[in-house]
């Protein structure tokens, strides 16, 4: 799975709110959008004329990698700009790179994952990708079974300590009457069979 996310550097109660008829406009700015990396995410630094020293790296159980000259680098919670720019410093600071231009490209997010449940062909748990709206998280699922009631999907969000549900009706979604919903981490998406 590839993310076209490129960051260069240089140098305890739960609440269930209501359900929405749709999602608002509130529902769709207030995603932040958590892009720090965690285990089993894969990334690839570039540093700038060191061919050497780019490279792959899959975050470890530990929340590290192990970076040429510099040693292991805590990457876990960290943005991709913060890990490019830990890396920069650790560089310049050892003294093996004057002015060493730095950039993370991140390959694969592994850690953020959200499930698809109820009608459709194969429910379960899914990588995240970056982007992502309830009718691409529908399709990673296999799609609608014949019983689907469509435009009763459901999104539960948690947001802090409350649950909220967006009403997400792929139908109209579809048929572009309504915006598809961006998905974060953590969602479950649950879709009802019809009552005929």
């Amino acid at each position: 799975m590839l993310l076209a996310l490129v960051i260069a550097f240089s140098g305890a109660s739960t609440g269930c709110g209501p359900t929405a008829p749709h999602a608002t406009a509130a529902d769709l700015l207030n995603l932040d959008d958590d892009t720090s990396l965690g285990t089993g995410d894969v990334f690839e630094v570039r540093v700038y004329g060191e061919e050497d020293l780019s490279a792959d790296y899959r975050v470890a159980q530990d929340g590290g990698i192990d970076f040429p000259l510099i040693g292991r680098v805590e990457v876990a919670g960290l943005e991709p700009p913060d890990v490019a720019e830990a890396i920069a410093t650790r560089l310049r600071d050892g003294q093996y790179l004057v002015a060493p231009h730095v950039s993370v490209v991140v390959r694969e997010v592994n850690s953020k994952r959200i499930s698809v449940l109820g009608a459709v062909r194969n429910p379960g748990t899914y990588p995240m990708r970056s982007g992502m709206g309830v009718v691409e998280a529908i399709g990673l699922a296999g799609g609608f079974t014949s019983l689907s009631n469509r435009n009763g999907t459901v999104i539960t969000r948690r947001t802090g300590d409350d649950l909220r549900r967006i009403s997400a009706p792929v139908d109209q979604i579809t048929n572009g009457n309504e915006i598809d919903i961006p998905i974060r981490s953590g969602d479950i998406i649950s879709v009802p069979e019809r009552i005929f």
